[in-house]
């Protein structure tokens, strides 16, 4: 198949009760799937994902639950339409998603690995009533200019993720944050309001996490890369696993460059395809490409992309 496909994984963020139901109940391979992360982890996945409870907000437990579903997703269209993508790019935590994809990690190490993220980040943050905020309607420098101003006046905020066209997610300590909203509005944001995150991701609040990190990553990352992984510190690809050690630990304390990965990789492929619940980055695409983008995050949307990937081809 001569079609130019981007693989795509959601973050923190795309969570929710339910998802991946329906992979696990029409599908052998995602029971199994689920029950090696359970085994490996002893967190009850079909508890977490299921039925509802406080768990799945906490970051420990949210990082390995979307990447289960994404490598389930991910798993089941490779075993019907077995392609090799242009390159895969994961927001954040999507970019452990992302390296399953590709054959860099197993996806039940990758599980257990992102477990252990939530716990460091988690950890990093604790005893800090930290926050992270959304900035719409903004341009770049702005935003980084007053967060900029704001730390030379002692306080703790830093754009973290590069989005979208004018939208930036902003991390911190949570009353600085709130300090900071109405200077946002005040430069004439449109909508400055805090996120339901229990950590501040991508921002140096988390340098304690990254050596711990980093051991873990040396022990399961493989040199084994069937495509390259765009990274979210440079938005430019690499495929080795000297590289991933370098970046992985890095992608903890600096901001995800999604905008600018999208932007400059788009005419490289003809389509995108998003493995994971929500379809949170096709929303954040829709400004940025014209391309046809599909997110298989059920059986329905499974067969769909791989019926209209076929005609593409």
């Amino acid at each position: 198949m001569s079609i130019k496909c981007a693989f795509l994984f959601p973050g923190q963020g795309s969570q929710a009760v339910g998802m991946g139901q329906d992979f696990f109940n029409n599908s052998d391979v995602a029971k199994q799937m689920v029950a090696d992360a359970t085994a490996r982890t002893g967190i009850d996945f079909e508890t977490l994902l299921f039925t509802e409870n406080d768990d799945l907000e906490k970051t420990e437990f949210t990082q390995p639950a979307i990447l289960l579903v994404s490598a389930i997703a991910h798993k089941l269209f490779e075993d019907e339409m077995p392609i090799r993508p242009v390159y895969a790019l994961g927001h954040s935590l999507g970019e452990f998603s992302a390296l399953v994809s590709v054959g860099a990690i197993d996806a039940i190490d990758a599980v257990e690995l992102v477990n252990l993220r939530g716990k460091l980040m988690a950890e990093a943050c604790a005893g800090q009533d930290v926050g992270m905020m959304v900035s719409l309607g903004l341009e770049d420098e702005v935003v980084e200019e007053i967060c900029s101003a704001q730390r030379e006046a002692g306080l703790q905020v830093w754009p973290v993720n590069y989005n979208a066209a004018g939208q930036i997610v902003i991390a911190g300590i949570k009353p600085d944050l709130e300090v900071l909203a109405p200077v946002l509005k005040e430069a004439k944001a449109k909508r400055a309001m805090l996120l339901n995150m229990s950590v501040a991701s991508h921002c140096p609040l988390l340098e304690s996490a990254t050596e711990p990190l980093a051991v873990k990553l040396t022990e399961m990352l493989k040199d084994e890369f069937i495509a390259p992984v765009v990274s979210n510190v440079t938005a430019k690809t690499y495929n080795t696993k000297a590289e991933a050690l370098d970046l992985l630990p890095k992608q903890l304390v600096s901001p995800v460059l999604y905008k600018q990965s999208i932007a400059d990789f788009d005419d490289s492929v003809d389509c995108y395809i998003e493995f994971g619940h929500g379809g949170v980055l096709k929303g954040l695409n829709r400004r940025a490409t014209k391309k046809p983008h599909f997110v298989v995050s059920d059986m329905e949307s499974l067969q769909i992309a791989i019926d209209e990937i076929a005609k593409l081809g």
